[in-house]
């Protein structure tokens, strides 16, 4: 090794002895007669010192040109430091130098790497290599590390193995679009990157594994955002022979387990939520449950008394922000500016101000009396000093804009607080959605979800009312992840390609291996997929997953530090047989 020891491993009890350290220059001080360089590498900071009459003369003039990012190698003894930093572990020793080698200079860098960086977020994307120095970036990458870790020895000591399974698949629908290979070896026919092991996975539950898992890329091509990314990270799982419980009991556990490896955080059981009961309560099928601010209907009390916006809703419905009566009508409009929004889309805002003195008053004064608004606040269980906001309008679209609306006043009144940890299990959804636009039903999870047993008969005569035998994991207003237990049978499984609107032909061309597999002894089995990168940013409690990803894409898919993606050759074209057209005008 050219070290000794890192930078952040020397303490008081190594003073005397005699080092060599490695690392980038972090800050070079010059005051004249004294050098000190701030030497970094991941573990820590150590400071160099070279001094005159002690230190030779040549050393220190190396030293004197040495610049922020160069790479050098020192070797000294561990001395006692003058002036004691007890801000840094290092800070009660420094190193006399006597040995000195510039391993490699550096260029200026384009942003400075320190914690508070001077970089804007496309620029430290570009030169994420340099990005990675920080601490901040470093140690979410560190504890995706441990994460990683602690995954495989919960899973391991449970009994699951880990198995790979193929990124060059076959095409099938599964929600999102696919990211497609094209085939040399086979011309005219693509692969498919997958969107997720979900068939292979319940075909090794077919072949008798038991108990699978894997943390596995997988690759989705649809619009991103702060918690997407074109390809992302999976810790998938599958068990057979379980029912739902067993698979809830399973996997809260390994969570309780990260949390306490991890964040030395002990979690109480998950509370338990159906789906309607969620949507009711917080207009979310991922609530976040660190504060309440329930859902409060109306529609009894509200219409009926001439107010067109009220009569003519499928919805009345409000929350109650308590001790902010005080709103002043500036920050008032500000909310009602924030639930017209364009991603929101209320039309409006009602409020109630429940007044100190007992008195209400109401952008809806003209339409209802002191009494009828005291009897909105009674429903509310509101107390003077507690302001109601209400919207109205179509049922799914209202409680989606106040869903909205309750997660941004739980933000302005510090409730989401950042080392609270509230996790739940949503059960009970629904198994399919119906869509407008194709007027078919689509699965609201994917088409291998089983049905509860009990809904079973509805696929024929009502299949909007099916619930699926599915669960998602919530912690802190975020879909951890999510699963189901899988159809194990191949007439079930025809079936429900059938009310999803496959022929028999289609059923077969895309999934004729899993139906056929169904036919030689399928177990019972279910399983869950974490977003792994997601629950990285859960645990550090931040909202992007970019920081826990090492090199990743931008909002537009692409990786400005490579220049990716990029055109290929003609030659590369024609032996694939592809040719390139015009692309579409916007």
């Amino acid at each position: 090794m050219l070290r000794t020891h890192t930078c952040g491993e020397l303490r008081s009890e190594h003073i005397g002895n005699t080092v060599t350290l490695t690392g980038w220059v972090q800050k070079q001080r010059d005051k004249g007669g004294v050098v000190w360089i701030d030497l970094r590498d991941r573990y820590g900071i150590t400071q160099l010192i070279f001094e005159e009459g002690v230190t030779e003369q040549s050393i220190i003039d190396q030293a004197k040109k040495v610049g922020r990012e160069f790479v050098i190698k020192a070797t000294g003894e561990v001395v006692e430091r003058y002036s004691k930093n007890d801000k840094m572990p290092t800070g009660d020793i420094e190193i006399r130098v006597n040995e000195f080698q510039v391993l490699n200079g550096s260029k200026i860098p384009p942003f400075t790497i320190e914690d508070e960086t001077d970089g804007g977020e496309d620029l430290r994307m570009k030169y994420r290599y340099l990005d990675i120095r920080r601490n901040p970036v470093r140690e979410k990458l560190q504890l995706r590390h441990t994460m990683m870790q602690k995954v495989r020895e919960y899973l391991n000591k449970e009994a699951f193995v880990e198995v790979e399974t193929p990124y060059l698949i076959k095409s099938t629908p599964e929600g999102a679009r696919d990211f497609v290979v094209p085939s040399r070896m086979n011309e005219n026919e693509f692969y498919a990157l997958p969107q997720s092991p979900q068939t292979f996975k319940q075909l090794l539950m077919v072949a008798g594994m038991d108990r699978y898992f894997q943390i596995v890329k997988c690759f989705r091509d649809e619009d991103l955002r702060a918690d997407r990314q074109p390809e992302f990270t999976q810790i998938d799982c599958e068990m057979a022979f379980v029912e739902q419980e067993d698979v809830l009991q399973t996997f809260e556990g390994m969570t309780k387990f990260l949390y306490k490896e991890i964040k030395g955080i002990e979690l109480g059981d998950f509370q338990r939520i159906s789906y309607d009961e969620a949507m009711t309560k917080y207009g979310s099928d991922k609530p976040d449950l660190r504060f309440g601010m329930e859902f409060c209907e109306l529609n009894d009390l509200a219409q009926g008394k001439g107010f067109v916006v009220f009569d003519s809703a499928k919805l009345v419905v409000g929350i109650n922000a308590e001790g902010c009566a005080e709103y002043s009508r500036k920050q008032l409009d500000a909310l009602t500016d924030f639930v017209k929004k364009p991603q929101i889309g209320a039309k409006g805002l009602v409020y109630v101000k429940c007044n100190e003195d007992g008195s209400f008053k109401s952008s809806v004064d003209k339409f209802f009396d002191q009494e009828a608004l005291k009897g909105w606040a009674e429903k509310f269980n509101a107390k003077p000093g507690d302001l109601l906001l209400i919207l109205a309008g179509e049922t799914n679209q209202t409680r989606k804009a106040l869903n909205e609306l309750r997660l941004e006043m739980g933000e302005r009144l510090g409730l989401r607080d950042k080392k609270k940890v509230a996790a739940a299990w949503v059960l009970d959804f629904p198994l399919l959605e119906w869509d407008e636009e194709t007027q078919r039903y689509h699965a609201m999870h994917h088409p291998f979800t089983a049905p509860k047993p009990e809904d079973v008969d509805k696929l024929d005569s009502d299949p909007g009312a099916i619930r699926a035998n599915a669960y998602d994991m919530v912690i802190n207003g975020v879909e951890a992840g999510g699963g189901s237990i899988r159809i194990h049978d191949r007439e079930l499984q025809a079936k429900m390609f059938e009310v999803l609107g496959f022929s028999k032909e289609e059923a077969e061309e895309q999934f004729g291996f899993l139906m056929g597999a169904f036919e030689y002894g399928a177990p019972p089995h279910g399983g869950i997929a974490y977003g792994f990168d997601r629950m990285c940013a859960i645990m550090a409690g931040e909202q992007s997953i970019r920081d826990f990803i090492a090199f990743p894409k931008n909002n537009a898919g692409r990786d400005v530090m490579i220049d990716s993606p990029g055109k290929i050759s003609q030659d590369q074209l024609d032996e694939l047989g592809l040719k390139l057209v015009e692309p579409k005008k916007q």
